[in-house]
């Protein structure tokens, strides 16, 4: 199993975008990945959530990591965060 290294841009909006590496772990780990353009992939991932977020109340976040899988690493390039 390759470990999970967030890129400097992915890690710069963990707190802007609402994830937790964890939470990138778990998508990445569990499910079924995509082939998006320039060789990347990204995959997706619905987590309870059941709080505010900007002033919101959701009950799902969906956690979609794009990321390059590497010789010896999984690198996030950046994750984009879904509240339903």
């Amino acid at each position: 199993m390759k470990p999970i290294r967030l890129s400097l841009h992915a890690q710069s909006y963990l707190i802007k975008r609402g994830f937790s590496f964890d939470e990138v772990e778990s998508a990445i780990r569990d499910c079924e990945w995509q082939l998006t353009d320039q060789g990347r992939y990204d995959c997706r991932k619905n987590f309870t959530f059941e709080k505010m977020w900007n002033g919101v109340h959701y009950s799902t976040k969906q956690v979609r990591p794009i990321f390059v899988e590497e010789e010896n690493e999984i690198v996030v390039i950046t994750v984009y965060t879904y509240f339903f």
